[in-house]
């Protein structure tokens, strides 16, 4: 859980530097929009730098590979995988808060690389004890890239899609059609899962256990203004254009469609140690209740340190205060797959 390496973070405090706390404050979104978008216009790379998935190299978690962190757990928890366990195919979040170009290479390298390991570790992880884990490399679209409505945002949240749908399918190759599959996603990587899930939907039929489709729009409370434009009036996966009264929030203490949970029924909130190199669980202090299409969270909220982002937005913790649920969550879905 080194948490200087979280997402958006070091986005964040450069534009604190570069533009100033008054001035983000004053005029908040354009500044961020501003600071965020790439410079000139979206280029299309060259054939070679597209991923093969074949190979061991563009992923970032797969059965056999060496140095995966989705095997991880926090101190105290014992791992002890299902038998017949399903496999989970997870998209982590943007990672590359440069702005040279649209997309990022497809390894990067650097603080990039590991804030996505990073966040295999903390996210990916909590469906460790019900599946194997697959994340493909991507090359994912900038930071500014899926908070704008222009032609260069567009190609280059295609190109990354491309990438992801490239990846599903060779992940699909790799296992029987009868096993039972978890879709899991956080932000730029839920945006993409949400498409998945509409093109794939024939070969998911009857093996899908669940489909976490976390952080888009954000699951905050939080000034949503700057995500949601971005958001509203874009067609969703039916074809059918978004509005924001219609978003869904499903509470990650309960597994079901709004409501309100209390903090006693949380199965543990990841807090990271004092050289955030690890993590334990919290249980029973974060509760969560749904409004108007946003979780809202309560109750004794343990600090995860200074990286809360502006308007209270707890965006970069999506699955960290939930991650006990979610992982007894997906526990409970595959068994009741088991049985349908």
């Amino acid at each position: 859980m080194c948490a200087r390496r979280f997402l958006i973070l070091i986005f964040i405090l450069i534009l604190l530097f570069v533009a100033g706390a008054f001035a983000l404050f004053q005029f908040g979104d354009r500044v961020l929009l501003k600071q965020a978008t790439p410079v000139g216009h979206y280029q299309q790379p060259q054939d070679s730098s597209a991923p093969d998935y074949s190979m061991d190299s563009s992923w970032l978690a797969k059965p056999g590979l060496p140095n995966d962190t989705s095997g991880w757990v926090p101190k105290g928890v014992v791992t002890t995988k299902t038998a017949a366990p399903a496999a989970t195919f997870y998209i982590h979040p943007t990672t590359y808060l440069r702005r040279d170009r649209w997309n990022a290479p497809l390894n990067p390298g650097g603080e990039p690389e590991a804030r996505a390991q990073l966040f295999v570790q903390s996210q990916a992880s909590a469906f460790n004890s019900v599946s194997d884990i697959w994340a493909p490399r991507y090359r994912q679209a900038s930071f500014g890239a899926f908070l704008l409505k222009s032609d260069d945002a567009r190609k280059a949240l295609d190109l990354a899609y491309s990438d992801v749908l490239t990846a599903f399918d060779a992940f699909l190759a790799k296992h029987p059609d009868d096993e039972p599959i978890i879709l899991a996603g956080h932000s730029q990587g839920s945006l993409q899962l949400s498409r998945l899930l509409v093109d794939r939907k024939e070969a998911l039929k009857g093996r899908l256990v669940a489909a976490y489709v976390v952080g888009w729009p954000l699951s905050i409370a939080a000034n949503p203004d700057l995500v949601l434009d971005a958001w509203k009036g874009t067609k969703g996966p039916t074809g059918v254009e978004r509005r924001r009264e219609d978003m869904l929030c499903t509470n990650p203490l309960t597994g079901m469609a709004g409501g309100i949970a209390a903090p006693a029924v949380n199965r543990g909130t990841l807090v990271p140690d004092g050289n955030f190199a690890n993590a334990s669980l919290a249980v029973g202090q974060v509760g969560a209740r749904c409004e108007k299409g946003f979780l809202i969270i309560g109750g004794d909220v343990p600090n995860l340190g200074p990286y809360v982002l502006p308007g209270n937005n707890y965006h970069v913790y999506d699955y960290a205060l939930f991650w006990g649920s979610i992982r007894a969550d997906a526990e409970r879905r595959l068994a009741a797959w088991r049985t349908h």
